[in-house]
């Protein structure tokens, strides 16, 4: 599974209550479409127009405006809301039954009805075509789907899961129609057929053009009369002068760190506007525990206690992020700080010294911090840099750094080649089990070979199982503390997420929330 990322995205999180009924935040969207249409530039590029297959963030940027989910995560909030549903509840006090009933006439962009058989189907197919870069790794839970009439959907779970509606509220629960899409192959024409408040009307490589879906019944009250989204393919300069020169009316997505940060400093003066959102995007260094270096727990435990995010926030990331001391993020639920606790924040080459030492490591640790270009954050080569210059000053450390393309960088952490490194995480939905299932549980996105009993027949059974969200709390805690002394993965930072627009856009403090979710719909041009 590759991990989905983006760069500068602190959360909140509501429990997840066991049962979402009419009312909550539902109502008529506006599909009108009023004012001036939108043109956003960003440096990535959108993968994939298929939701079987897309597990990128500008993937689910196009399918959170184009496809519909049962639920929605509403702006500023954590909690899912009824979106294509009218309600939706467990029906079981174990957490594994979940049954949603749908709106009335509901329709899809060209006209046809959707129905819970296209609910239906669009699950059964995420799972049976099982694409290695799409989100059918987020419901190994899902058993089956049940249609009893034409509104009506349930969900049988093979385990509890109470984070069940979070994942249907996310950019992997996009119901498609089930006449223009094949059950057992992905679409292949770079079209897409959603009922979201927006159509996706043709797609390059250098632009995607959306009109607004006049057919869309649902949350989102729409404020502009269209989103043209241009493609910088990686280059920041071009996004960058694109914004000065008034090509684009807003940037999202690949600005440097230097260049928010240099903005932000002259903000308004150049009718420019830097808006700075709440994030849950996470960046770790990650050990390969059959490595015959990283795979020492001295190794590991020196690197926590050499390691100064403060100096990397500040050189590197000109405080566009903030240092992390957990696995779960600060404002997600469960959060606490485990690595804090274990390790301080300041360096110390002492506590690194005798950690060696107890391991029986005696002189200069040779290591290689492995990368990949662009993948995690444009600055994260100058930090894996910056970290290895940490190391080797202590003296303890002979480190350097080396890149790959990020194909083969996948294929060589798969095959155990390298011993450290970099991992970038957004979560799919706001809850601390996602930011630590994925990574501790059964199959192991990471591919770092860490096991702990504890952790995935205990911890992670007994967090996924409990509706109330804020019960979870000591056992995420636990989770976390046997990782900070486990030492699996060491966490760096966790970001902030900006846009930055030309004056007279608005909207963008509703779009860069916790939830990841771009509201097209939030975005006017006065």
């Amino acid at each position: 599974m590759n991990m989905r990322y983006q760069w500068p995205v602190l959360p909140i999180v509501a429990g997840l209550a066991s049962g979402l009924l009419t009312g909550c935040g539902t109502g008529s969207g506006d599909s009108g479409g009023t004012g001036s249409s939108v043109v956003m530039g960003m440096s990535d590029d959108v993968l994939a127009t298929d939701p079987a297959s897309g597990y990128d963030p500008g993937s689910w940027l196009l399918f959170d405006n184009v496809f519909q989910s049962l639920l929605s995560f509403p702006k500023g909030g954590t909690e899912p809301q009824p979106e294509l549903a009218r309600k939706c509840t467990f029906t079981d006090s174990r957490a594994m039954v979940y049954r949603c009933e749908l709106k009335d006439g509901l329709k899809f962009s060209n006209g046809d009805a959707l129905t819970s058989q296209d609910v239906k189907f669009s699950f059964d197919r995420m799972l049976k075509i099982n694409d290695a870069s799409g989100p059918a790794i987020m419901f190994p839970m899902l058993g089956s789907v049940d249609t009893p009439d034409a509104k009506k959907v349930v969900f049988h779970l093979k385990v509890p899961d109470a984070t069940f509606p979070g994942k249907l509220a996310s950019g992997a629960g996009s119901i498609v129609d089930h006449r223009q899409y094949d059950a057992d192959g992905l679409r292949k024409d770079g079209k897409a057929v959603g009922s979201g408040p927006y159509k996706l009307d043709s797609l390059d490589k250098d632009q995607a053009v959306f009109s607004v879906n006049a057919d869309y019944k649902g949350t989102a009250k729409v404020k502009n009369s269209g989103i043209t989204l241009k493609f910088f393919h990686g280059d920041r300069a071009a996004l960058k002068q694109a914004l000065l020169d008034g090509n684009v009316d807003l940037a999202y997505r690949g600005l440097s760190a230097s260049d928010v940060a240099g903005l932000d400093q002259q903000d308004g003066s150049k009718g420019i506007d830097v808006i700075e959102g709440t994030s849950a995007e996470v960046q770790h260094l990650v050990f390969n525990m059959k490595d015959p270096i990283a795979g020492k727990l001295g190794v590991r435990k020196a690197m926590a206690y050499l390691l100064d995010r403060d100096a990397l926030i500040k050189n590197v990331y000109q405080g566009t992020a903030t240092p992390l001391y957990s696995i779960v993020p600060a404002g997600i639920a469960g959060h606490n700080t485990a690595f804090f606790d274990t390790y301080g924040a300041r360096p110390s080459q002492t506590k690194a010294a005798a950690a060696l030492h107890a391991d029986g490591i005696t002189g200069r640790v040779k290591l290689t911090l492995w990368s990949t270009p662009s993948r995690y954050g444009p600055a994260t080569g100058e930090e894996l840099k910056a970290i290895a210059g940490q190391l080797n000053a202590s003296g303890l450390f002979d480190a350097d750094v080396r890149s790959v393309a990020f194909d083969q960088y996948e294929k060589d952490i798969a095959a155990g080649k390298y011993g450290v490194y970099v991992k970038g995480w957004v979560p799919d939905y706001p809850d601390a089990d996602n930011f630590t299932a994925p990574f501790f549980g059964k199959g192991n996105v990471l591919d770092n070979n860490y096991r702990n009993g504890t952790i995935t027949g205990t911890l992670i059974p007994h967090t996924a199982a409990q509706s109330d969200r804020g019960a979870t709390d000591q056992d995420f805690g636990r989770l976390q503390d046997i990782v900070a002394d486990e030492l699996p993965v060491l966490p760096v930072w966790q970001a902030k997420q900006y846009a930055v627009t030309r004056d007279g856009v608005y909207g963008l403090e509703y779009c860069l929330d916790a939830s990841t979710v771009f509201r097209f719909w939030e975005l006017s041009k006065g």
